[in-house]
């Protein structure tokens, strides 16, 4: 679980909890800069942080990478989508995707060249168009941090969209988008398909 910006593993707890429940494995990490981690994030050391934490599943635990589903929320939706271009996993699930961190500082301050202004990009629609595996795309319908239609024109780009889950009424932080019953649900479907055995 890649979390958003200013999220920490002890607030993705309740994700882990959920999900265990429903009989998923979660691996929990921090960024550096967050949770207490040394150092500061940007573009580059996230997805670092993203890759070591995919070595240790496959590495040091033991994991087929075709077992690993990348979940990503907000700013880890973009962190899990270069990764899963580098490393395809088995299902990709973006939660509160933006199409690049250009649109959406667009969308907050339509009246600055936000473009020009960052120095870290997440191009996540652009990098999503070339992953090849199911991607199930999860917003919430009132979410002003990460306008719906962001998330939209990245469930657009995905070559090979499962889902696309709405969840009406849903804010950015709400509890309906860490843990709530159609988050899970559409988690635990999006493994179970991955998890199915090919036919022929």
């Amino acid at each position: 679980v890649a979390s958003g910006n200013a999220g920490d593993l002890a607030d993705r707890a309740p994700l882990a909890r959920a999900l265990a429940e429903r009989g998923l494995a979660v691996l929990l990490f921090d960024y550096r800069g967050y949770g207490g981690n040394p150092g500061s994030p940007s573009e580059d050391g996230l997805a670092r942080d993203v890759r070591a934490a995919r070595r240790f599943l496959v590495d040091d635990a033991g994991w087929s990478p075709d077992r690993i589903v990348y979940y990503g929320e907000s700013l880890g939706a973009a962190v899990v989508t270069e990764l899963a271009a580098e490393h395809p996993p088995a299902g990709l699930v973006l939660r509160s995707p933006f199409a690049d961190l250009a649109a959406v500082g667009g969308e907050h301050y339509p009246f600055l060249p936000v473009r020009a202004l960052l120095r870290d990009r997440y191009p996540l629609a652009e990098q999503l168009a070339g992953v090849d595996v199911p991607v199930t795309v999860i917003l919430g319908e009132a979410d002003s941090v990460v306008p719906p239609t962001q998330s939209r024109r990245v469930a657009a780009s995905a070559p090979r969209l499962r889902r696309l889950v709405e969840v009406p009424g849903a804010h950015h932080n709400d509890p309906a988008l860490l843990d709530g019953a159609l988050l899970v649900g559409a988690v635990v479907d999006l493994v179970d398909a991955v998890d199915e055995p090919s036919s022929g």
